[in-house]
C-alpha cells in the first residue's frame, strides 16, 4: 500500500512540475531499503526517478500533506540528477530550504510546495551526497511561518540511483 501511494503521488507531483499532459503509469524498478526506483514514459521518452519518504518529521503544524524527496533523470531532455523536495505544505514566499547531508549544507529555492536546487552543479553535488551519505535533513518554513525538519534515511539510495541510471541509460 505504501508503494502504491508513493507511486501515485510521485507521478502526480512529477506531472505537475513538468506541466505534462500525457504520461504512462510508472513502473516500479525496485525497492532499495529507504528508497524506491520508478520509470514511466512521457510520450516516447523514459523518465526515471527515485523517491523516499522521511523517517522522522518534526514541526509545530496541525495539517500537512505527504512529504517526498526525489532524484529524477529525463535523458531525452539531457536532464539528470534533478533533486526535488515536496514539503506537503506551501512554502513561505521567497523562503529557502536548507538540506544537510554529510558535512554539506545546501540551499534550495522554493515554489509552492516544492523545492529545487538552483543549478545543475548543485543537483550533482546533492545527488552525490545522497548516494554516499547516511542521512538527509531538510528544513523548511511554511506559508504559515511554521518550521519543519524532515529526516530521510539514505540506506539503499546508491542502489536506487544505479537502478534509475541503468534504466534510463544515464552515466
Amino acid at each position: 500500500m505504501r508503494l502504491t501511494f508513493i507511486k501515485q503521488f510521485t507521478v502526480l507531483v512529477t506531472l505537475m512540475m513538468s506541466g505534462l499532459v500525457y504520461a504512462a503509469d510508472p513502473k516500479l524498478i525496485g525497492e532499495f531499503n529507504d528508497w524506491a526506483a520508478y520509470v514511466y514514459l512521457e510520450g516516447n521518452n523514459k523518465v526515471c526517478y527515485m523517491v523516499s519518504k522521511p523517517k522522522k518529521q518534526e514541526g509545530n503544524y496541525n495539517k500537512r500533506g505527504d512529504v517526498f524527496a526525489l532524484i529524477t533523470h529525463r535523458p531525452a531532455e539531457k536532464s539528470k540528477n534533478v533533486f526535488s523536495f515536496v514539503a506537503g505544505y506551501p512554502f513561505k514566499k521567497d523562503s529557502e530550504v536548507t538540506v544537510s547531508v554529510g558535512n554539506q549544507n545546501i540551499k534550495l529555492f522554493t515554489q509552492n510546495e516544492t523545492a529545487w536546487a538552483p543549478d545543475e552543479e548543485t543537483d550533482n553535488r546533492l545527488t552525490n551526497a545522497v548516494r554516499n551519505g547516511n542521512s538527509l535533513v531538510i528544513k523548511g518554513i511554511s506559508a504559515r511561518d511554521k518550521t519543519t525538519t524532515d529526516t530521510f534515511g539514505l540506506k539503499g539510495s546508491s542502489a536506487a540511483y544505479s537502478a534509475i541510471s541503468k534504466e534510463c541509460g544515464v552515466k
